[in-house]
């Protein structure tokens, strides 16, 4: 199984290192306490889905940046073989399936929100799409202040440059993925 805390610690040393930059001028930019983010470095902390977004906003990478690993010609992903990223005492998990890489701009996860929860989502960066597909269940996704309503099987494509929330109203779980894209 993968260490994604490891992971994520190693390439957010690699880039506050790239940048010349101090943990406390990390800490400045993102948000997030020094010691925070030095436990994240150390692989000690298993950070979530809102710390990793405040941190890669702020150092301007992408979200999955913190889960990059070496390129294979052929890479063969099992769910069960990857540690999600769990937000909200596990009301929602993120597994990396494909993480961002510079020359294809994309990321994909799937994600599983539990029922009757949702996840607000701050804007990202100017013109980065989202692709979400789901593949169990229903949800809606808010988008600035227009709702849709997505039942398994169904797609949506938006800006993400603007406060949207992925929420579950049934009574059982959800499951979706979600590609980012990011233009620039």
């Amino acid at each position: 199984m993968k260490d994604f805390n490891q992971i994520i610690g190693n390439n957010l040393q690699h880039i506050r290192k790239q940048k010349n930059m101090s943990l406390d001028r990390a800490a400045e930019l993102t948000g997030v306490s020094k010691g925070m983010l030095a436990q994240i470095e150390k692989g000690a902390s298993n950070p979530t889905v809102s710390t990793l977004w405040k941190i890669a906003t702020g150092l301007n990478v992408s979200f999955s940046y913190f889960m990059e690993e070496e390129e294979k010609e052929i890479e063969h992903i099992a769910l069960k073989d990857i540690k999600p990223i769990i937000e909200s005492d596990g009301k929602m998990q993120v597994y990396p399936l494909f993480p961002y890489d510079q020359s294809r701009r994309f990321e994909v996860f799937t994600i599983d929100l539990e029922a009757g929860w949702n996840h607000i989502s701050e804007p990202h960066n100017e013109g980065t799409e989202e692709y979400i597909i789901v593949t169990e269940g229903e949800m809606e996704v808010s988008i600035g202040d227009s709702a849709y309503k997505l039942s398994a099987g169904d797609a949506i494509r938006y800006l993400a440059d603007k406060p949207h929330c992925y929420r579950n109203v049934t009574e059982v779980m959800v499951r979706f993925q979600h590609i980012i894209f990011y233009f620039k």
